[in-house]
């Protein structure tokens, strides 16, 4: 079997690869580059000079060759990257006529816990999107900040004690909304400095958050374990990373109880999985980083089926669910706030064959929020 065209496309908010072959068989993959999509795309026409005519069974080293080749990194290359592997992998479990996770040692598992996506421009709107949540029969709910996600062109003011007592109060109101039956995954979106990420952790430890994401910026390794050292809840980070080693650096300091490895950003299923035997390693559980369409959340599924230090999956039907079900065809069953496992051959997933068409791209906004004093904050 021998690759015969590579394809992209950028359809509503995303970029899919495609992978032919000459046998039929049509593998399938998304880039989690966000907002550098375009340039993920290319970078993915720069690798097909490299794939063509290769046989697509050899996953492992085609990711080393594409990987080792021109010795740069970065976002848009690592979703190139996790675009193609994720597509290869789709064609190899066609090929065998098995779901992906049977060649990944088998599943550990019959359904993958999810949390849902509650979005909300102010408190009462999360407060009632939590409620809603838990009539659907989620056990979980998530993306929840304890800030309310305003536009990002109003500029922020407020002081300290203002601030946090705020965030105590959300995230109490959250808790009180939906009992202790249902777990809350507090979504700080890095908005925070050090000494305000150690209050605020403190301050919401009696509502027994599941985990605490991102609370200051992820870029320093040290900066994380620190909170993580000084706070009595468990972080989750790890989804701008995009390889084994640093997320093993982060590991080695007891930066978080829980990773968030994107399978879009990461590598793909190839590299996601060794990231997750890292990881059990140190006795720390996965939450795969998932903001992306349902071919995300099927190759997700894929390595949550396949891995014993699964912990939950984020799942991101909201305000925009009608869209991404447009846009391909999938053998996902939601039930009970759990997708259960699928028995479809690959990852599971087609693009509908006028998607591209139904749904034209649209570049992310470039918005970026600002303090009162102009200065540039995280939301």
């Amino acid at each position: 079997m021998k690759i015969t065209d590579i394809q992209t496309k950028l359809i509503d908010a995303f970029m899919f690869v495609e992978i032919h072959t000459d046998e039929g068989i049509t593998g399938l993959g998304e880039s989690g580059s966000w907002a550098f999509l375009e340039a993920s795309a290319q970078a993915v026409e720069t690798f097909k000079r490299y794939l063509l005519g290769k046989d697509p069974l050899l996953r492992e080293h085609h990711w080393q060759y594409l990987y080792r080749c021109y010795h740069f990194r970065g976002a848009a290359i690592m979703g190139a990257l996790s675009a193609i592997d994720i597509a290869l992998w789709d064609i190899a479990g066609k090929y065998f006529g098995v779901p992906c996770y049977q060649l990944m040692g088998g599943k550990t598992r019959d359904a993958v816990r999810v949390y849902y996506h509650v979005f909300g421009k102010d408190r009462s709107e999360l407060v009632q999107g939590c409620i809603e949540a838990k009539k659907q029969g989620f056990t979980a709910i998530g993306h929840l900040t304890p800030f309310a996600d305003e536009p990002r062109e109003m500029r922020y003011q407020s002081s300290y004690a203002s601030k946090i007592e705020r965030a105590i109060e959300s995230v109490r109101q959250y808790r009180e909304a939906v009992g202790n039956d249902v777990d809350l995954c507090i979504e700080i979106h890095r908005q925070l400095p050090l000494h305000e990420a150690i209050a605020l952790a403190k301050g919401i430890e009696q509502y027994r958050p599941m985990f605490y994401e991102d609370p200051v910026r992820p870029d320093s390794f040290d900066l994380m374990a620190q909170v993580q050292h000084a706070i009595p809840i468990s972080i989750a980070t790890g989804e701008r990373l995009h390889t084994i080693e640093e997320f093993t650096m982060l590991l080695e300091r007891r930066a978080c109880h829980f990773i968030r490895p994107d399978v879009c950003m990461c590598g793909g299923l190839t590299h996601a999985k060794k990231i997750a035997a890292v990881a059990e390693g140190f006795g720390v559980q996965v939450i795969p980083h998932n903001p992306l369409s349902p071919v995300s959340t099927a190759a997700c599924v894929q390595l949550a089926a396949s891995i014993p230090n699964f912990a939950i999956q984020e799942f991101p039907l909201g305000e925009d669910a009608l869209p991404k079900a447009g846009i391909v065809k999938s053998s996902l069953v939601l039930k009970n706030g759990y997708l259960s496992v699928p028995t479809a051959p690959g990852i599971g997933v087609e693009l509908y064959p006028d998607a591209e068409e139904r749904f034209p791209y649209v570049p992310r906004a470039y918005t970026t929020r600002l303090h009162a004093d102009g200065s540039v904050m995280d939301q």
